[in-house]
């Protein structure tokens, strides 16, 4: 039973690391092309957390939750502006899930939870170009919806992809 609550959070992180990988696509393919390697860099780095936290689940007895096949964006993209404030969006939502998983895990898994926090708090900053006080927990205070455990909401249908 111990591990039911890190587990819970680490399938929590997975579920965000999954959305942030789609939301990132998204980002990648309307940014403007003096931030694209910074968006390349981000994607790359929430894919290899999501590969990390396959793996954790599993060490922990789980079966890691997959991705959805769809995911509904906070808001329309339509251009580098919006792509740069969809990514400080994902970037505050991952920390979120990762604030929870440093709260309920231990030791090891504690400690990679905080560093993962705190990566994405510095995309986060780079992106929007100021700080919060509190990653992660910050955002939870001034806006419910955005403390989702998931970066992009799941679609209940397949969206179209953007144009």
């Amino acid at each position: 039973m111990a591990e039911q609550k890190p587990l819970a959070a680490v399938q929590a992180a997975l579920a965000a690391e999954h959305a942030a990988v789609y939301g990132y696509g998204v980002v990648g393919a309307r940014i403007s092309a003096a931030r694209e390697a910074e968006a390349r860099a981000a994607y790359d780095a929430h894919r290899a957390r999501r590969d990390t936290l396959r793996r954790t689940a599993t060490d922990l007895g789980g079966t890691p939750v997959a991705a959805a096949a769809a995911y509904t964006l906070p808001f329309a993209v339509p251009g580098s502006a919006a792509a740069v404030r969809l990514a400080a969006d994902l970037e505050d939502r991952v920390a979120a899930v990762y604030a929870d998983l440093v709260r309920a895990a231990t030791a090891d898994l504690r400690r990679d939870a905080a560093g993962w926090l705190r990566e994405a708090a510095v995309r986060a900053v780079r992106w929007r170009g100021e700080s919060v006080a509190f990653p992660g927990l910050a955002e939870r205070a001034a806006d419910p919806v955005s403390a989702s455990p998931s970066a992009v909401a799941p679609s209940p249908t397949p969206s179209p992809s953007p144009a």
